[in-house]
């Protein structure tokens, strides 16, 4: 089981700070817990926390089907995404292509 605050904290943490945030919880067995939390654009310290907050739960990352979908937007112009391979899931670090030579 992994904790969903903890692992993005995890990934932030050698990163730039986030920018804004839309995540998207799945579940195929309950659909009380299906909801999409934002965290918009010149966010507070509190909308930070409660973001957080609502992150602070534990899921199967190992099997199955992928539970966490989104993107989260990073200051620095990259972004977070999420990634799947047969039903574990993890953030992806996604960086801008640099522009080949021929574009120039």
């Amino acid at each position: 089981m992994r904790n969903a605050k903890k692992e993005l904290l995890d990934k932030l943490r050698h990163i730039s700070p986030m920018k804004c945030a839309m995540i998207k919880l799945e579940s195929d067995w309950d659909e009380d817990a299906q909801k999409v939390l934002v965290l918009k654009l010149n966010f507070s310290s509190p909308a930070l926390d409660l973001f957080l907050e609502s992150l602070d739960f534990s899921y199967d990352a190992s099997y199955g089907g992928q539970y966490l979908h989104g993107i989260i937007w990073l200051e620095d112009g990259t972004w977070l995404s999420r990634g799947e391979y047969d039903g574990s899931e993890w953030w992806e670090h996604n960086d801008v292509p640099v522009v080949p030579e021929n574009c120039l």
